[in-house]
């Protein structure tokens, strides 16, 4: 899988990091989401996935392979 994120729409809610920390994080200073793994490997995808719906704003984009 291939994981995108867009720091200009994420709104620092923190959803991602709560529920696939190994593969998110934030930035210190705005809570802006940083992305720590963006090809986790295939065992991840039920979390990953799961943080994506979960994202407020949408800023996190999961695409297969």
């Amino acid at each position: 899988m291939k994981i995108t994120v867009d720091e200009d729409r994420c709104c620092g809610a923190g959803q991602c990091v709560m529920t696939a920390p190994d593969v998110f994080d934030q930035r210190d200073e705005d809570g802006i989401v940083v992305l720590l793994d963006p090809s986790p490997p295939d065992d991840r995808l039920v979390v990953v996935r799961n943080a994506e719906a979960m994202c407020p704003a949408a800023a996190i984009t999961v695409e297969p392979g």
